[in-house]
């Protein structure tokens, strides 16, 4: 059944060709119009922005940026930087850096008052003037230094006609320094007579070193080869890194050496880093007996000034100090101030203005100056001048070249 207008025209039966071709014309026309493309959106314009920020600061811009176009460009425009070229290293090469060695001198020095064996703190890098073969050198470093020790306690230990009066003494001083050691100091103990002999090696522990100063006891040999322990005892040291320092206690008499005393003196310069104390035994016996027992005493006596001379020398060349204590009581003090010297320096560091590494030896002398560059002064409290003692090496050797 068909639903039509109430007004429209039927017939019964058919449609009419009007209402047909109506038909058939709207159902083409929707057909055309579902097969048609869909144009495009258009953009839609963006709104004006707003000038006033909602907090009523200032807005940033928005707008449309211009850039001109490259035949807009005037001849004030500076042209382009060039590339830099690339530099390609030749095959089989591999990368390569330069490295220079600059020498560095470091020089180790006590200032200590001659009266009292003080040492003198304070010290400003000012105060100091280095020269090597009497050319000052710009000292680029300083510090004071106080630090634990590494050091060999060399004692002659022989027999003779004083025997006890000499072992006596070296026993109270071997004994002295090793109550002053502290718990970061390596020591070791080594005693000479014809040869030397290790006793105890390197400890930390002082109550080693004090046990292997019980055992001593008799000597083996009536002879005092001091040149040739020195030699090994450097030897030995030399093979450790950093500061060592032998305490030497000695008579300071050599009667049997392999070596003699020009060579153990070349080889004290030419050893680095170890620095000698020496402490001399006998010097009771010494006071009591000098000027007396004739042509034969007049000997003894020379020998012994001529030891002096050598403890002196070995410590002087390598920067130590030089004791002759005449009684018992004095060593507790004269360890003191050894233990004083070698914790307490001052650290001077230079590039030589001689930068041959040549081996050749380079002789050092240090002076304190004041402010004004005049010979610095000491005063007490009564405004009476004080004696000082500069410590330091006497020179170096500069490392040869290798070839």
């Amino acid at each position: 059944m068909l639903f039509t207008h109430p007004n429209a025209y039927r017939f019964p039966g058919t449609l009419s060709r009007t209402a047909l071709a109506l038909i058939l014309g709207l159902g083409l026309a929707t057909l055309a119009l579902s097969q048609a493309p869909t144009p495009p959106p258009q953009p839609q314009q963006p709104a004006p922005p707003d000038q006033t920020a909602p907090d009523g600061g200032p807005t940033g811009d928005s707008g449309p940026i211009a850039l001109p176009k490259k035949k807009e460009q005037t001849d004030d425009t500076p042209p382009p930087a060039p590339v830099a070229p690339k530099v390609k290293n030749p095959e089989g090469a591999g990368n390569y850096s330069l490295r220079i060695e600059v020498p560095e001198v470091t020089v180790d020095v006590g200032v200590i008052l001659e009266k009292t064996h003080q040492f003198v703190p304070n010290l400003k890098p000012n105060n100091f003037k280095v020269f090597e073969d009497g050319v000052e050198q710009k000292v680029s470093g300083f510090k004071r230094v106080e630090a634990p020790i590494t050091a060999l306690l060399l004692c002659e230990f022989a027999g003779s006609n004083y025997t006890y009066a000499f072992n006596y003494d070296m026993l109270n001083a071997a004994w002295s320094f090793a109550e002053q050691l502290r718990p970061q100091d390596y020591i070791a103990l080594m005693t000479f007579d014809m040869r030397t002999q290790i006793v105890t090696d390197f400890t930390q522990d002082k109550r080693q070193v004090q046990e292997a100063i019980r055992t001593l006891r008799v000597p083996g040999f009536n002879e005092r080869n001091l040149f040739d322990a020195i030699y090994e005892a450097e030897d030995r040291l030399s093979r450790i890194e950093g500061r060592k320092y032998i305490i030497l206690v000695a008579s300071g008499r050599d009667t049997l050496s392999k070596l003699t005393y020009d060579q153990i003196l070349k080889k004290v310069k030419n050893t680095k880093d170890i620095t000698i104390y020496t402490i001399s035994t006998g010097g009771a016996l010494r006071a009591i007996t000098e000027g007396r027992g004739g042509f034969e005493g007049q000997m003894r006596d020379l020998d012994y000034l001529q030891a002096d001379n050598e403890m002196r020398t070995f410590a002087k060349l390598t920067g130590g100090d030089a004791y002759f204590p005449r009684f018992e009581a004095e060593f507790p003090d004269i360890f003191s101030d050894v233990n004083r010297n070698i914790r307490s320096k001052y650290q001077l560091v230079y590039h030589p203005l001689n930068p041959k590494q040549d081996g050749t030896y380079r002789k050092l002398r240090v002076e304190l100056v004041d402010d004004e560059g005049q010979p610095l002064r000491f005063q007490d409290e009564k405004h009476h001048p004080l004696k000082y003692d500069i410590i330091a090496r006497d020179g170096y050797r500069a490392r040869p070249e290798v070839e």
